[in-house]
């Protein structure tokens, strides 16, 4: 457990700061890189967001809790703010509690953040929110966490796009799938995670895209097994291209599907209920069914503002077909349970951007 605040790792990097006229030195931009899970927005004056993702599910699987930490920095600085939100998958309801902007705190070396008195890492989380007729405490530690690889000329999840200045959105998976001890406590009511399972990950930038297709489940017949993937609407030099990102971790490795590893779309097919993908790649294949459920609205950021409407379900399945190429060998079939699927924007511009591959 996390034990008093004394103890917490120390956090220093306030948003506050953000509005000041000191430039971040270039080798902590590099290194910053190399370090996907911690703050990167040191120097950031507006226009930007940065928030964590964690999916908890508790032993027996009767409870689904996300919550998500960040800190929104508008043009109007009137409107900049630090928050947290909270989603509880299996009673369809979601809160958005609001700090000030110098309540939050993010350690400068190492992913440990702070929102008033609640305390975010890759190893804890600690909640202690009271507002608008809402009570949530949580002590969670979290163990055997797997992570998306960093090498050299791949800092993670985002690949060599890491490199690339002015992106829209960046992401990182910080961990595919972990143990969960600790317990949640809402409005009273205690629910014991001991025996969980978590995945964590995380977004930042200036807007999440237009379009998007996310899904995640780490809930299947193989317990290690776990799916990410996204599909997005990315600006380019004026264009647009429809991009992808999927990881399959599988018995302790980790299948990259990206546009940056020379993986291809083969098939992207979307209605009311179901996303349809294939992805190929020079070895292996995945084909991939995910079906919808009815979800929660949440809030996501666009230009530093929290405006954007999006609906999420933690009660998808996900259908999961993993191959070896060129005889499509089946290496794992199976469903995922528990899993997250969103379908946000105008879901065509992304079918016509996958078939026309640059628009």
């Amino acid at each position: 457990m996390i034990g008093p605040k004394e103890a917490w790792p120390r956090v220093a990097i306030s948003p506050a700061s953000l509005y000041n006229t000191f430039e971040v030195p270039v080798l902590k931009k590099i290194n910053a890189l190399y370090k996907p899970h911690v703050f990167q927005g040191a120097g950031k004056k507006n226009a930007y967001f940065e928030g964590w993702y964690y999916k908890n599910v508790n032993r027996d699987e009767d409870t689904a809790y996300a919550v998500i930490p960040a800190v929104a920095i508008a043009k109007d600085a009137g409107k900049s703010h630090s928050f947290i939100q909270f989603f509880d998958a299996r009673n369809g309801r979601s809160h958005y509690f609001r700090f000030p902007l110098d309540a939050f705190r993010a350690a400068e070396k190492e992913f440990a953040v702070s929102i008033g008195e609640n305390y975010f890492s890759r190893e804890k989380m600690r909640l202690d929110i009271a507002q608008d007729g809402v009570a949530i405490q949580a002590d969670l530690a979290f163990a055997n966490i797997v992570p998306w690889p960093v090498s050299l000329l791949s800092p993670g999840a985002m690949g060599w796009y890491a490199f690339v200045p002015g992106m829209e959105c960046y992401h990182g998976v910080l961990s595919f799938n972990h143990a969960i001890e600790g317990h949640f406590t809402v409005n009273g009511v205690r629910k014991e995670f001991g025996g969980g399972k978590g995945y964590l990950e995380k977004d930042w930038g200036r807007s999440m895209p237009t379009s998007w297709i996310w899904m995640q489940s780490n809930h299947f017949a193989e317990p290690q097994l776990s799916l990410f993937g996204s599909i997005a609407k990315i600006p380019w030099l004026g264009k647009h291209f429809t991009g992808f990102i999927f990881g399959l971790y599988h018995k302790q490795s980790i299948h990259r599907f990206a546009t940056y590893t020379g993986a291809s779309l083969r098939d992207l097919a979307v209605d009311e209920n179901h996303v349809t993908v294939t992805i190929e790649d020079s070895r292996y294949g995945l084909e991939i069914v995910g079906e919808r459920s009815p979800g929660v609205e949440l809030v996501a950021p666009k230009l530093g503002e929290m405006t954007t409407k999006i609906n999420e379900s933690l009660d998808a399945k996900i259908e999961v077909r993993f191959y070896r190429k060129p005889g499509r060998e089946v290496i794992f079939a199976g469903s995922g349970r528990n899993a997250g699927l969103e379908y946000v924007g105008a879901i065509d511009e992304l079918v016509d951007g996958f078939k026309n591959r640059l628009t």
